[in-house]
């Protein structure tokens, strides 16, 4: 997968992750990807001060990148 695919195919997961995100009064937005295997996005609006935030990232958002681009190593939030 070229790094414009890998862009392409993270962008997908996160569109697919933010109606849940937005029904809370949240976001997600994807700021960079590092070597075609570290994603930073960074959680907005009700996600930024929510206690189950650093689940979500790992439970729904991680996940569901790794689904659409398996060479994904980490995802992390950055504020």
């Amino acid at each position: 997968m070229t790094t414009e695919e890998i862009k392409s195919s993270v962008e997908r997961a996160l569109d697919e992750i933010r109606p849940f995100l937005e029904s809370d009064g949240g976001n997600i937005s994807l700021i960079s990807i590092e070597d075609d295997k570290h994603v930073q996005v960074r959680l907005e609006g009700a996600c930024v001060g929510c206690s189950v935030n650093q689940m979500t990232l790992k439970a729904g958002v991680e996940t569901t990148i790794k689904k659409y681009a398996p060479q994904i190593e980490t995802v992390v939030n950055v504020a």
